[in-house]
């Protein structure tokens, strides 16, 4: 049985209306002022609002930084250090998806450790305490709250950069399923389905252990429940909360197994052609699940039967892979390269890429040149 070494840092608080509390919870760390981190789209849906309010009705100076998009880069976590020298903050609060809380936990690497955040790219390379963070998820997406990985992209290369570091993970994490009743029905889609493939992924790692594989499967049986549901009927809150609990627990599981080629691949198609990551990771999953598959089909029959308890062993890669297609065509997602207007000749400019993606490392069965080549013809 693979060893494990996990320590929860994270406390979380998950329920209807829960964003209510954050100036009681900021409060338990003093703080003399609070950086909150959000992008333009959580300020038009009032999130930010409510979360300053309790805030400042807690007595708490309160200031705001807004300046970045999906997928942060290096130069909009720069911004936000400016942002932070300003007003000097000593609690920070990343509101929204994934990128807010990338954002704002690349702002912290750079703000409370010094340099740029090219110099935490890699594992454990935080040269000192960083400061408490609060992440408020809008979003069933990355799980980011439950990581102490931020995302960042170099601004030149387009390089993904995983930056992580036990100092990193947040203190607190508020799941307030209400917040996420305000998604777009295509943001609700894209981040479901990045929350499916940490489940998936995750459960096949070659670091998966006792305590990742409980909190993937559990993720992934919640996942399943939900995310056709909330398509259907977006006001369903208790279609939401299961996606929302379902991608935080997802997130747990990757911050002990990692992820796999899905994301190793899928990084390229963000780079190169724009793609967003919702859209890249769903679009690779099913033929890696194929792949894997045909050597661990016992690990996705374990899935698969969170929904069907009766599938044969043998069937689970397949009936695994085509329930993803599934739910890629009942959002309105593309399920081929052609689809996406990308040509099979570029494959071959993708396949160097994918190659140098640390979570490709952690695939149960190792990338190739060949094996790469054959995964993204296979979805041309």
């Amino acid at each position: 049985m693979q060893p494990f070494d996990i320590h929860n840092r994270t406390r979380f608080i998950f329920g209807e209306g829960a964003i209510a509390r954050l100036g009681e919870l900021a409060a338990g760390f003093r703080p003399r002022c609070v950086l909150v981190v959000s992008d333009r789209g959580i300020m038009d849906a009032g999130h930010d609002a409510a979360a300053l309010r309790s805030l400042r009705d807690a007595g708490m100076n309160v200031a705001s930084f807004h300046d970045f998009a999906e997928n942060p880069t290096s130069a909009m976590v720069d911004a936000g250090v400016r942002r932070a020298a300003q007003v000097q903050p000593d609690l920070l609060v990343g509101l929204g998806g994934g990128s807010s809380m990338d954002c704002c936990k690349g702002i912290n690497f750079v703000y409370s450790c010094g340099g740029t955040i090219h110099d935490y790219h890699g594992v454990g390379k935080a040269t000192c305490d960083m400061l408490p963070m609060i992440a408020i998820p809008t979003t069933a997406g990355t799980g980011s709250e439950a990581q102490s990985f931020a995302l960042i992209s170099d601004a030149d290369t387009h390089a993904k950069m995983p930056c992580g570091d036990p100092r990193a993970a947040c203190r607190v994490a508020i799941l307030d399923p209400v917040l996420t009743l305000t998604q777009p029905p295509r943001v609700a889609a894209l981040t479901g389905i990045d929350a499916v493939s940490h489940a998936i992924e995750t459960y096949v790692t070659k670091r998966r252990n006792a305590v990742s594989t409980t909190y993937s499967r559990r993720a992934f049986g919640m996942l399943a429940q939900g995310f056709s549901r909330v398509l259907r009927t977006p006001d369903d809150l208790e279609a939401r909360s299961l996606m929302q609990l379902g991608a935080s627990l997802a997130g747990m599981a990757i911050e002990t197994s990692m992820l796999g080629a899905a994301h190793a691949t899928a990084n390229p198609l963000t780079a190169h052609h724009d793609v967003t990551h919702g859209q890249a990771v769903g679009l690779m999953l099913p033929a890696v699940i194929r792949m894997n598959g045909a050597e661990h089909a016992d690990w996705y029959a374990d899935l698969v039967r969170e929904v069907d308890p009766s599938v044969p062993t043998e069937e689970a890669p397949n009936r695994l892979a085509e329930m993803v297609t599934s739910w890629l065509r009942e959002a309105g997602l593309a399920t081929t390269l052609d689809e996406l207007s990308i040509p099979s000749e570029g494959i071959e400019s993708l396949i160097e890429d994918a190659l140098k993606q640390w979570t490709g490392t952690f695939n149960p069965v190792p990338l190739d040149a060949d094996r790469t080549r054959g995964l993204y013809r296979s979805i041309a």
